[in-house]
Formats: structure tokens, sequence, C-alpha cells
């Protein structure tokens, strides 16, 4: 199974995040500025990064369009979530992953989320999230 790992990082959090996960799983990394949707598709696994930004809503910039123009062709893909945060209750990744699934995608967990970067990784959480995608 071939996989790949996208993601936009602000302050640094997210990308370390990403790295670390890269390093587990031996997959491909891009950072969203690097790669394009069609890219993207050919991979069977995508691994997704984006931090909580403003009022917990995913990067608007780069990476919300990045992801509209994936998921309108990613029906049926496996996909994991997974980002940082520096406040509010993880409600960005519960509405993140309802709409994931409203794409008729097969998400593979409920995602990571971490409160800064990777060193305030929860161990159990993380061990949860790779299994998921081994």
């Amino acid at each position: 199974m071939n996989q790949v790992i996208v993601y936009w990082s602000g302050t640094g959090n997210t990308a370390d995040i990403a790295n670390k996960i890269q390093g587990d799983l031996g997959c491909d990394l891009f950072n969203v500025s690097e790669t394009s949707a069609d890219d993207v598709l050919k991979y069977d696994t995508i691994i997704l990064g984006c931090p909580a930004m403003g009022a917990e809503e995913l990067e608007d910039s780069e990476f919300r369009p990045f992801f509209d123009e994936l998921m309108a062709n990613a029906s049926n893909k496996n996909i994991a979530l997974f980002g940082s945060y520096g406040w509010g209750d993880g409600e960005w990744m519960r509405t993140w992953c309802d709409e994931v699934r409203g794409f008729g995608c097969n998400l593979l967990n409920e995602g990571l989320i971490v409160n800064g970067d990777s060193a305030a990784i929860v161990d159990t959480e993380y061990d949860a999230f790779i299994k998921d995608l081994k």
C-alpha cells in the first residue's frame, strides 16, 4: 500500500509531526505547496496535516483550496488526519473528520491532535494512529 503525507504548517509544529509520522511509516512527504491534488490521488492512503487556525478552522489560503480540490475526486480513498492546535477543544478536527466522511472517503481514525509540536504527542494516541495506518 502506498501512502503519502501532505501538510501545511505555519509555526513548524505540524511539519514536525509530519516528519515524525513519515519517519515511522517511511512514506512520501510533501508540504502542500510542493504537490498537487492530482499527484496525491495516485496514492492508496492519504495522510493530511493542518493545524487549527482562527476559530478552529483549516488554513484557508493554501491548505483549504488543496483539500477542496482533492476531496472532489477522493471518494473511497483511505484518509487519515492530524494537526496541532494551541487553543480550543479540537472542534476543527471533529469538523474535518465529518467533512472527509461526507465526501465518501474511508476515514481510518478520528485524527491525531497535538497541543504543540511532536514533543507534546500523547504516546498512546500516536501509537494508535500509526497502527491504523499500517
